[in-house]
């Protein structure tokens, strides 16, 4: 029988995680009310006790904002306490460790069979109460010691962990944590770690002051200069003159930031132009700001395009403008990035042609509604038939027979993922629609070129467009989510994303596609209540810090100089050539952004 004090809170432990966290159960109030409180969240979303799985990403970003102002100071911990009992762990705002320093080699193993390790996520929701992932919820230091951690494998450790906070901005940059083995915590462990956050905090003031006062002397200096609309901006600060606030939308600073990151991937300057929200085209100049390896943000000069008639794309600079009017042929399709433009082009195309058309795309990327909108343009107020082709696999007869009669009747007709069609039924669907005339036949696929029965059918589609995927158009966000919202019959009270969260959703990869990006709105708006939807709103893994802010423009950077070295077969001097740089800038970029020789292509000479 378990007779010290540390075997009795674990029989509490047990009692209460069994049934018994209600506020009169002897068992919970063995425990503190924060630990107990914890407890509940972690039982309402469905953590285990027992289990032992911990969400792991094995490439990560590290928040450069907070390695630099913490690692000096984990570091001289770390060699103050080589080889100690304890282990000092740094995890972001999402409580993903991005680094850890183990200490003693026992206590090394511990963690390494627990998986707290750089990589693992310690959010509350997926691994229970812990020193972590319970201070990020609580936003305060907090202290998980033995039998009160949720999880079982967690119970031979004492975590203490306290939020990191900008502060300026008030933000959670991340978490410090020290953790050890129970028999081995000290009195002195918060006190220690609530002196490094302070450290590191008051280093991040020194940071983002410097980084800010290079920004208010280079935005000073273009707006004397110049009569431009001038923004100048990162990922926390955004500064406009007159001129600037007349000309831009809120959604226009997160697209702007993610342009600017693309687009300065391996230049410091770049000229050409952008579309703002409401369609208004400007001429930009982007001009990178910082020091040698670092950047602080970006200076933008804009001048609004001129018109043929010789007036400008927009209203004169300094004044709001009004919102336009909604033209349907535009709007139905909403988007300001290359790629939209080019398929309202190839749509206003399509629909001249006047013959069968095939809308592709990957899933999710909205090829039905590509499709609707050409209906609606081409036949405005006949009906308009659509049919799934993947219905055709259950019962072929009966959907052949269906399509023939819709065929046969007014409107308009689609057949929806047509390379899903049923091969036996292939030549009889090829049969019907190559008797149809015109403009009324519709179908989306994923693509052409397949050499499947069902593939062929698509050939009787002479005229094609594509909808490009939406990690190609994330500047689109913008634009998209109030139509997404709005069609989740939010109408009237459509919430607008914050900037830091139109920021996050921009720098994602979006393997779904629209779908995706639907799904995640209509989640964050329901937590959001009704009011503008946050970073906090997102699901979360939908809001690693590590995949936007201020390492945009280096991962934009590493993917471009990447790309290059691998078109090139890790040949330097012709990717050097390729990105219109020295064959030393590139070397020197290399070693930057931490791109390691030894894993390149096979080069060739030079």
């Amino acid at each position: 029988m378990q007779t010290t004090p540390e075997g009795r809170l674990r029989t509490q432990r047990e009692l209460a995680l069994d049934g018994g966290l209600g506020e009169d159960a002897a068992s919970a109030r063995a425990f503190r009310e924060e630990i107990v409180s914890s407890w509940r969240r972690c039982q309402v979303v469905g953590v285990v006790p027992a289990g032992q799985d911990v969400p792991y990403q094995p490439e990560f970003e590290r928040p450069n904002r907070l390695l630099r102002a913490a690692e000096p100071v984990i570091d001289r911990l770390a060699e103050q306490m080589s080889e100690g009992p304890v282990s000092i762990l740094l995890a972001d705002s999402e409580a993903q460790i991005i680094d850890r320093r183990p200490g003693m080699r026992t206590l090394e193993k511990a963690l390494d069979k627990a998986m707290v390790a750089p990589g693992f996520s310690y959010a509350e929701e997926f691994t229970g109460t812990n020193g972590i992932g319970s201070a990020l919820e609580e936003r305060k230091p907090f202290v998980v010691s033995g039998a009160e951690h949720f999880r079982d494998n967690l119970t031979e450790f004492t975590c203490i962990g306290s939020p990191v906070r900008h502060p300026i901005t008030g933000s959670v940059e991340g978490v410090l944590d020290v953790t050890c083995q129970v028999d081995e915590t000290h009195g002195l462990m918060k006190p220690l770690v609530l002196a490094a956050v302070r450290e590191i905090e008051s280093r991040i003031y020194a940071d983002a002051s410097r980084r800010e006062q290079m920004l208010l002397e280079r935005f000073v200096r273009a707006s004397r200069r110049s009569t431009a609309a001038v923004v100048t901006l990162n990922e926390d600060v955004v500064m406009a003159n007159t001129a600037a606030s007349g000309l831009l939308d809120l959604s226009d600073q997160a697209m702007l930031w993610d342009w600017a990151c693309r687009i300065l991937g391996t230049q410091d300057e770049y000229t050409g132009e952008i579309t703002l929200s409401h369609d208004v085209v400007v001429q930009a100049r982007a001009t990178r700001v910082g020091e040698r390896g670092s950047t602080a943000g970006v200076v933008l000069e804009m001048r609004p395009r001129q018109r043929v008639d010789g007036g400008c794309s927009t209203a004169r600079p300094g004044s709001r403008r009004r919102r336009r009017e909604p033209d349907s042929h535009r709007d139905a399709l909403p988007g300001r990035s290359v790629a939209s433009v080019r398929l309202r082009d190839d749509v206003e195309a399509a629909i001249a042609a006047d013959r069968p058309l095939l809308v592709c795309g990957e899933p999710g990327s909205g090829k039905l509604f590509v499709a609707s909108h050409i209906h609606g343009r081409r036949s405005p107020g006949e009906s308009l038939t659509v049919l799934d082709a993947v219905a055709s696999h259950d019962d072929p007869d009966a959907w052949v027979a269906r399509l023939t009669v819709s065929i046969a009747a007014p409107g308009t007709v689609v057949l929806r993922h047509l390379d899903d069609l049923a091969p036996a039924v292939a030549a009889r669907v090829a049969g019907v629609v190559e008797q149809v005339e015109g403009a009324r036949l519709l179908a989306t696929a994923h693509g052409r070129g397949g050499q499947g029965p069902a593939d062929r059918v698509l050939d009787h589609f002479p005229v094609s467009v594509t909808v490009p995927p939406l990690r190609y158009r994330g500047e689109d966000i913008a634009d998209l989510a109030p139509h997404l919202l709005r069609a989740q019959g939010m109408n009237r009270t459509a919430p607008r994303l914050q900037p830091q969260t139109l920021r996050t959703l921009v720098t994602l990869d979006w393997p779904g596609n629209v779908r995706e990006l639907e799904a995640v709105l209509s989640t964050a708006a329901v937590r959001s209540l009704g009011s503008d939807i946050g970073h906090e709103h997102l699901p979360p893994e939908y809001r690693s810090a590590g995949r936007s802010g201020g390492s945009s423009l280096r991962r934009a950077e590493r993917d471009i100089v990447l790309e290059a070295l691998a078109e090139t077969q890790g040949n330097k001097l012709a990717a050097a050539e390729r990105l219109g740089v020295a064959r030393s800038t590139l070397y020197r970029k290399m070693r930057l952004l931490g791109i390691d020789e030894k894993h390149l292509p096979a080069a060739g000479r030079g």
